[in-house]
């Protein structure tokens, strides 16, 4: 039965005021676009509530003109690998495993709830489902699943055109469990095939939780590509992770010379990049022994392997050439900016429409700048000395396009984490503002240490046990092969602090906490598919996203349903700052156009149409930004703006792991579904949520 929070939610989706519904999946299933979460604990979400309801949005037109005078940076945080359901899939109020907007979700009628594999040890068919996981197993760290594009469009399983969501445990067994099938790689397969159905809850991301609860969730964003990360960091800047380039000259990679010294290795004579569109991880073309430019050249990463099999280099990417959200905002001045190219022929290929339309525009240039944990010299590292220890170079976006890493006029662009605190403290942010990336890394700035909950899970741990977990799972970016949840909530809030500590830059900020893909975990709701790849396989979209925006003209309280990838992200930057959407550049907007043709289309199912090969940051019935995030009532100046206290989380609590002590739902009073619903939920017996990391302890689960 349901309670009497669901019966005031009822009564207000039945309201005569409800927000135009501009969504496809949203029209569809008829739901409003914003809806309420259901009545909070919080005393301060009470106090700021606005019924979005009885207050609903402007024209577009209207709410763009309000944003942009408000509005003068839009920070993005971009965390790494994670599925909405695994992180949100029992927040109240949104679209997750156990409940919708609407109150409780019939398990039977939610795609890929119950999903079986076939244990080839012993013949069975065995079924796993949602479960779980909290403190009691250490739910802050846990390894990292399938998500190779491969293994991505089976988990999907797309049939006549639809994903049905149910391919996640038969993929991990099978792929875990390795083509020997020893006993100690079926072990492992079935405690991967269990893992990827496991969610957690404010238990363990109580941070992320309480920046949902007081601001806006949306529920109905998707990764752009159905790949690993590369692909969707670069779709971050570009909407797209190559299709431009594929229209224009075809899937093959670059050959040419290699040469130079890359973490120890040496490289000398000819080699063969990836070509595009970019479906894996491969490294960046910009400080790869393919980059013959001036020294120096950008960093590499020393975990990551830049080598060869036999003579010939691997896991390079092709130099991208193709429009970026940096490259549009050059606006006016972007021939004297793109003057610092240090080889235009080659790195302006794909560009040379667009550069004289975006000069056209007149548009004054919009500050840019990606931060990420470890690019240069980072607090942690010896004086003078750049370690690059923590450093993903394949995540990280603009040093894959040569008009970017390869012009001194924007390199400067480019920093490490620990400057984005330091350019905060320094108040040394473009004055005019800007467009702001931050990422982690593989460790933390912090010196924080992985909160061991309990000792005895999944067995008695030895010291050698928690010392290995700690050395693997420091990161603060939230992917969990080598990342820790609230390590990297507590790199999250640190940036929301000092943005909201800042009165004057908190009063112009808008800010976005995404991620680029969903690392496998299972996700039920399935995305469009909107273009098919020269492997035949779906390109995009991927596996459903976590996204939230925080700003002190945010709606409070409530869940967004517009539907989205990546672009929705760029399409709001676009909306803010007056740029050119980068679909109608000519460069793109050709592509666009060139990719409906028979030689592309016959890569999809019979009569499908290749309408997305490119970026798609133009609002339509499969794509919107991310304006329902803000009040118009508090963009008009009618209803208060939102302090920076209202989203500041106090350093002592994000310096105390774990969070909460580990009673994260109690303390911001929030209660998961499953829990109002009293559904038992909880990892099979045996379960190990670090097969890879602690093998010795996998055993047998089913």
């Amino acid at each position: 039965m349901r309670t009497d929070r669901y019966r005031w939610l009822r009564g207000l989706l039945a309201g005569t005021a409800l927000i135009a519904c501009t969504d496809g999946h949203a029209a569809e299933r008829n739901r409003p676009l914003v809806t309420a979460q259901p009545p909070s604990r919080d005393r301060d979400v009470a106090r700021y509530f606005v019924d979005p309801a009885r207050h609903p949005a402007p024209d577009r037109a209207a709410l763009i003109a309000m944003l942009r005078k408000r509005v003068k940076y839009v920070f993005v945080i971009f965390n790494e690998n994670e599925s909405f359901d695994h992180e949100y899939g029992s927040f109240p109020g949104a679209d997750g495993v156990y409940a919708d907007e609407r109150g409780r979700r019939d398990a039977a009628h939610t795609p890929g709830f119950a999903q079986t594999y076939v244990d080839e040890a012993s013949g069975d068919t065995v079924t796993a489902r949602p479960f779980r996981l909290g403190p009691a197993q250490n739910a802050t760290v846990m390894d990292s699943v399938d998500h190779s594009h491969t293994g991505l469009a089976r988990k999907l399983h797309v049939v006549d055109g639809t994903p049905r969501m149910d391919g996640f445990a038969q993929i991990e067994f099978g792929g875990k469990s390795g083509p020997a099938k020893t006993a100690a790689q079926i072990a492992r397969g079935r405690q991967y095939a269990n893992l990827v159905m496991s969610h957690i809850d404010c238990d363990t991301i109580p941070f992320f939780w309480r920046y949902a609860n007081r601001f806006t969730l949306f529920d109905n964003i998707f990764a752009t590509e159905d790949t690993p990360s590369t692909p969707n960091a670069i779709a971050m800047l570009a909407g797209q992770a190559g299709e431009t380039q594929w229209v224009k000259h075809g899937v093959a990679g670059f050959t040419g010379p290699i040469g130079g010294t890359v973490n120890g290795d040496h490289y000398a004579g000819t080699g063969t990049t990836t070509g595009v569109p970019m479906t894996g991880d491969p490294n960046p073309f910009w400080g790869s022994e393919f980059d013959r430019g001036a020294e120096p050249r950008q960093p590499t990463a020393p975990s990551e392997h830049y080598g060869h099999r036999g003579s010939e280099p691997y896991n390079v990417s092709t130099n991208l050439t193709f429009a970026t959200v940096p490259l549009d905002a050059m606006g006016r001045d972007i021939r004297r900016t793109l003057a610092g190219d240090r080889d235009p022929a080659a790195n302006q290929a794909d560009i040379q429409q667009d550069i004289p339309a975006i000069e056209a525009s007149g548009h004054v240039p919009v500050a840019w700048r990606w931060y990420q944990n470890g690019y240069d010299h980072e607090p942690t590292d010896p004086a003078g000395v750049a370690s690059h220890r923590n450093f993903v170079a394949h995540h990280e976006g603009p040093q894959y396009f040569g008009y970017l890493a390869d012009n001194d006029a924007t390199r400067a662009s480019l920093r490490g984490e620990g400057d984005f605190f330091a350019d905060i403290a320094g108040r040394t942010l473009p004055a005019e503002g800007g467009i702001i990336y931050i990422r982690g890394g593989l460790g933390n700035l912090a010196g924080m240490e992985v909160p061991i909950q309990n000792r005895a899970y999944p067995a008695a741990l030895t010291d050698a046990d928690v010392k290995a977990i700690r050395d693997a799972k420091d990161g603060d970016d939230d992917h969990p092969g080598y990342a820790d949840h609230q390590i990297t909530e507590a790199m999250n809030a640190r940036v929301i602090n000092a943005i909201a500590a800042d009165p004057a830059l908190w009063a112009q900020s808008a800010i976005v906490i995404t991620y680029d893909e969903s690392d496998g975990f299972y996700d039920h709701v399935p995305p469009r598919i909107l273009s098919y790849g020269p492997d035949g396989l779906p390109l995009s979209r991927g596996v459903r996203v976590p996204l939230l925006v925080i700003s002190p003209y945010a709606r409070v309280h409530t869940v967004s349903h517009a539907e989205g990838d990546h672009n929705a992200v760029i399409q709001t930057i676009e909306e803010v700052f007056g740029l050119q959407p980068l679909a109608s550049l000519p460069d793109e907007k050709a592509a666009l156009a060139a990719g409906d043709a028979p030689a592309f289309n016959r890569f999809g199912p019979p009569g499908f149409h290749q309408k997305y090969l490119g970026p798609r940051d133009l609002n339509s019935p499969v794509t919107d930004s991310l304006l329902s995030a803000f009040d118009p009532a508090r963009l008009a100046g009618t209803a208060p703006a939102l302090p920076g206290s209202y989203a500041t989380i106090p350093a002592a609590v994000l310096a105390a792991l774990p969070h909460y002590g580990g009673q994260g739902c109690r303390a911001i009073g929030m209660v998961p579904e499953d829990v109002r619903q009293g559904v038992v939920t909880g990892p099979p017996p045996g379960f190990n949520p670090l097969p890879s990391t602690l093998p010795q302890y996998n055993g047998v689960v089913k």
